[in-house]
């Protein structure tokens, strides 16, 4: 129904418009009696052989929604009903910000893909915290935190560290956006150096906590065989308690889209389809040559549950979907999860 009706009217508009457009509806849905509970009856699994436990925490099943979908924590609570194991928000950063100019998102529809150029757009993070609590404990909740645009590079440390301190009441574990290609000074945030630096400063901030909070770290797709190894060294020397593989991408390789079209889009991460297998080697890159020795979240490019699998299969402990999400609907969720049982 979702793919032969819903998205054919949804693709008929701006992607961003609808974006919203179509968390209002969510939001108005789940508010109708008995609706959030045919939501659950419809997508929703609970079977004891889905939970994942991973840095201390028990997750209900395998399955997240990536960063970016609800940068502002406003739907996660409705966004429960559909089956999700977790949901990561953000990118939060401290003070609210308007991204990048619009136009910023464009479907590939033949590719399957999307790319934007969204500019961590958020609302800020006291607006985030107060969304965190209206937290009905449904579900694990991720914090992804980065830094505003118009930030200094000597203070990029304390926008990351402004917003671990701030929400950490309110997450369960936390994820360092340093690999978004659509922020400036992205050389910086992948400098090996600057990467310890940013890790330990967090860590130190965790330790003073009651509670410490499991922090990983979000890397692209398009680092080679020895940027990954390095990566493989700043966990081991950092002790971060995983990887998130992987972010969008910046090449534009192999798509069935026009190139006249492309160059109208510009710049821009890739998600989706296309990045399916560049996903897919850096998790088992990472598990192979360091012998498995960190928990990796799989996102890139899951539209059903054969690339699920594939992920999980080359290492992935969890996997994460959001363009996938948008293409196939809710339904990949439950379909995922039946795949996993069996």
């Amino acid at each position: 129904m979702y793919k032969l009706f819903i998205r054919r009217f949804l693709f008929l508009f701006d992607p961003e418009k609808i974006h919203y457009v179509t968390f209002s509806l969510i939001r108005f849905f789940c508010k109708v009696p008995f609706f959030s509970a045919i939501f659950r009856a419809m997508y929703l699994i609970e079977d004891k052989r889905l939970e994942r436990n991973l840095f201390g925490i028990t997750f209900k099943n395998p399955v997240g929604l990536a960063a970016g979908f609800d940068k502002n924590a406003v739907l996660y609570n409705e966004l429960a009903n559909f089956g999700f194991g977790f949901i990561e928000i953000g990118t939060v950063t401290p003070i609210g910000q308007e991204g990048n100019p619009k136009k910023r998102l464009f479907r590939l529809k033949d590719d399957q893909g999307i790319i934007n150029r969204m500019g961590f757009n958020n609302d800020g993070l006291e607006t985030a915290i107060e969304q965190l609590k209206k937290n009905k404990g449904k579900l694990i909740i991720g914090g992804n935190i980065g830094k505003n645009t118009q930030t200094s590079p000597q203070n990029y440390t304390n926008d990351y560290e402004e917003c671990f301190k701030g929400l950490h009441p309110y997450v369960d574990y936390f994820v360092l956006n340093v690999s978004c290609p659509n922020v400036g000074s992205h050389e910086k945030l992948n400098d090996k150096e600057y990467l310890q630096e940013l890790i330990s400063s967090i860590q130190n901030l965790n330790m003073l906590e009651p509670t410490q909070k499991p922090i990983l770290l979000k890397i692209a797709p398009d680092l080679n065989n020895n940027q990954l190894d390095e990566i493989i060294e700043i966990v081991a020397e950092t002790k971060i308690d995983g990887i998130i593989a992987s972010n969008t991408s910046t090449s534009r390789s192999g798509l069935k889209a026009s190139k006249k079209y492309l160059q109208e889009i510009g710049n821009g991460g890739l998600s989706g389809l296309p990045i399916k297998e560049k996903s897919t080697r850096v998790i088992k890159y990472l598990k192979d040559t360091s012998n498995k020795a960190f928990p990796i979240i799989g996102v890139g490019g899951i539209h059903s549950a054969k690339d699920a699998l594939e992920k999980i299969e080359a290492g992935a402990d969890l996997v994460q979907i959001y363009t996938g999400f948008i293409y196939e609907g809710p339904a990949l969720i439950k379909q995922i999860n039946k795949a996993l049982l069996k």
